[in-house]
């Protein structure tokens, strides 16, 4: 196994790693809409939100030399089900190979965001 970390995205806020490569595929951790420029979560609504915490999963799989297209399974988390069907607009739009998912509303996030993304991906060669 091996930790891989970028500037890019935030830095865990907790003891964990923001993703794990083991064998060819990488585990990120949960990414909340935190925009790594300003430190604090992104303002706006669901979407605004969830196009943030995609983007910050995004740099943490270009980081290990993979991307969205080969992610396997997403695990999704929501502070409210009913910004379930504006989510979805924004993950459709991203997750075009519409991989394997979970989507649950939970009690609160870090941070009191309103989602939360974590992602198995495929990565074809090693990383460094």
């Amino acid at each position: 196994m091996k930790t891989i970390y970028t500037k890019t995205a935030p830095e865990a806020i907790g003891p964990y790693s923001q993703t794990i490569l083991a064998g060819n595929l990488i585990f990120t951790s949960g990414q909340i809409p935190i925009d790594p420029v300003k430190g604090g979560l992104a303002e706006g609504g669901i979407k605004v939100q969830a196009r943030q915490a995609i983007a910050n999963v995004s740099e943490i799989l270009k980081e290990a030399g993979t991307d969205l297209t080969k992610v396997i399974k997403t695990t999704c988390f929501l502070a409210d089900m009913n910004d379930f069907a504006l989510f979805n607009e924004v993950y459709a739009e991203y997750f075009t190979g519409k991989p394997a998912r979970s989507c649950v509303a939970v009690k609160q996030l870090p941070k009191n965001a309103l989602c939360e993304i974590e992602v198995i991906a495929e990565v074809m060669e090693c990383v460094k």
